[in-house]
């Protein structure tokens, strides 16, 4: 089962040192997910990587630099109204996701993005009374995943409360991923975090497996 890590909204100690060393442990995927950065931080974080690690970054702001600096792809919140088709946003590596807050908007959006996140899954570990998802939800999500073809392409990625005892279960419901924040971002080392939980995840094994092209 695939993981990917949502950067912190807020700036933190060593961030770039961080992601850099997060990339090297393995990431296939960083949501850069910073509502108050600029364009001008936005793109020397971009110009700092390697291509081939900028191709494994999806923008959640500044999408117009997805195409002139070589990013992996963009991301839409739910509150954005996310197009339907993204067809002419998606970036170097052709990745579009978005976020989904109900099991209806899911259902919507198979087929037409690369990746859904859903969420809350499980309590937030970052944003305190968040979640988790009604049991009669989280029902009908597992429903709607099990029903799925083996050419349904779109990844289907737990978000919220995500951590090494709750990645099983995002398993069992049929996620083809999840995507970490407070699990990766609040631990004391961040990258042995994240390669004790990426671990966790591979072992799982995976269902649907869409990674902008390297």
């Amino acid at each position: 089962m695939k993981l990917v890590v949502l950067s912190p909204p807020d700036d933190r100690v060593s961030e770039q040192e961080i992601v850099r060393a997060l990339f090297e442990a393995g990431l296939v995927r960083y949501h850069l997910r910073k509502p108050a950065w600029s364009a001008e931080r936005t793109a020397g974080l971009l110009e700092s990587l390697p291509p081939t690690w900028r191709r494994r970054v999806i923008l959640h702001c500044h999408h117009e630099m997805v195409r002139s600096l070589g990013a992996g792809g963009v991301h839409f919140r739910d509150a954005d109204h996310a197009p339907e088709d993204p067809a002419v946003q998606r970036g170097a590596g052709g990745f579009a996701s978005r976020s989904c807050h109900d099991v209806r908007t899911v259902r919507a959006a198979l087929g037409q993005y690369d990746a859904v996140f859903i969420c809350p899954v499980f309590a937030s570990l970052s944003k305190p009374g968040y979640g988790p998802m009604p049991p009669h939800v989280r029902d009908e999500l597992r429903d709607l995943l099990a029903a799925r073809t083996t050419q349904q392409s779109t990844e289907v990625v737990a978000l919220g409360g995500v951590t090494a005892q709750t990645l099983t279960d995002c398993h069992r419901l049929g996620f083809d991923g999840a995507a970490v924040l407070g699990a990766v971002w609040d631990a004391p080392d961040p990258v042995s975090a994240f390669v004790t939980l990426n671990t966790a995840s591979s072992a799982l094994g995976a269902v649907n497996t869409r990674t902008p092209s390297p």
